[in-house]
């Protein structure tokens, strides 16, 4: 059964900020790709530049006009190599810091966007759930495989609310240590549905560095840097 139902979460939660990240990778990949192009290009616009100011007709020589569009184009590519070479440091520095900040947060709790809590051995699985407005509520918990193990129906008041289930069915049978989902169907006072939001906590185990953004995993779920809302300091 469901214990410690709806109680107001207490001041333990410190605000975070997160890095919003962008794929890092497909861009420093595009740029590299440009940067070639336009080396290329600047090196072959050179070329005929130097040729032809050797070849030119000493009763014919080149017209001064064309000359100096033919310096600004020159000077155009050469700032745009240069556009190019700061990019890519940009977007270095940008996985750099993704990095720093993924590796930051190693040990620490923290509460994401989620459904799936854990249920440890003799403990409790709990969820913050984020209720706008009176409601009545059907919360549902089902197991990995998709099993519903417990149903209850509650009233729930506007605000930041927690939700703790102990690990027993509708018949009080304990359930096993793992991963369980839960979910709330609300409707308010006139009968309009009402979404609630689900956030869990967890403590983060791991970084995983090699995918773009960092990877971090809490309670065996994966959950980029954006997913998460709040550090919570340890009690």
């Amino acid at each position: 059964m469901a214990d410690s139902i709806l109680t107001p979460i207490t001041s333990n939660v410190t605000a975070a900020t997160t890095t919003s990240s962008s794929s890092s990778s497909s861009s420093s990949s595009s740029t590299g790709v440009d940067k070639s192009t336009i080396a290329g290009n600047f090196q072959t616009f050179l070329t005929l530049l130097t040729t032809q100011l050797k070849n030119q007709n000493p009763l014919d020589p080149l017209d001064t006009n064309q000359f100096t569009q033919q310096l600004v184009q020159f000077a155009g590519v050469e700032q745009q190599l240069r556009q190019n070479e700061q990019l890519s440091t940009l977007v270095s520095l940008e996985k750099s810091a993704q990095t720093t900040t993924a590796l930051a947060y190693v040990g620490q709790t923290v509460a994401v966007d989620g459904q799936t809590a854990a249920l440890k051995s003799g403990g409790q699985a709990s969820w913050t759930l984020q209720v706008p407005k009176t409601s009545s509520a059907t919360v549902t918990i089902t197991s990995a495989t998709g099993q519903t193990v417990y149903t209850g129906s509650y009233t729930m008041n506007p605000g930041t609310q927690t939700f703790s289930w102990d690990g027993r069915d509708n018949s009080g049978v304990k359930w096993p240590a793992g991963n369980y989902k839960l979910s709330v169907t609300a409707k308010d006072t006139s009968g309009q549905a009402v979404s609630i939001a689900t956030e869990v906590q967890g403590v983060v185990d791991s970084v995983d560095l090699t995918q773009s953004p960092p990877v971090l995993s809490v309670g065996g779920q994966n959950f980029t840097l954006d997913k998460i809302k709040r550090l919570v300091r340890a009690s």
